[in-house]
């Protein structure tokens, strides 16, 4: 590997805690909870990559090509929720969509 495995490791989890600090740090708006999500799993994809090349194995590849195919499916829902609560709320605000808030 040209890239030691231990800096690829400190990478993906800097961009994991970069993410969760974003989804904690934005919960008001529900555009940016989703694209912090993004953030760590990309950050989980990488450490699979990086995985894979250091072992020599294909596992993490797969894993990570399966990813993709998550959150693509994942932005797609999540876009058309959001569409549909703006149109109905006329806001992406999450604190307003909390039915069981007393």
């Amino acid at each position: 590997m040209i890239v030691p495995l231990e800096h690829i490791l400190l990478l993906d989890g800097l961009l994991f805690f970069l993410g969760m600090g974003g989804l904690l740090a934005w919960r008001a708006n529900l555009i940016m909870m989703l694209v912090c999500i993004e953030v760590m799993l990309n950050a989980v994809m990488l450490a699979f990559v990086g995985g894979s090349a250091r072992w020599g194995s294909a596992d993490g590849q797969l894993f990570a090509i399966f990813i993709m195919a998550l959150t693509s499916a994942e932005v797609s829902l999540a876009l058309a929720m959001v569409v549909y609560l703006h149109r109905r709320r006329k806001t992406v605000d999450t604190d307003q969509f909390s039915e069981m808030k007393g």
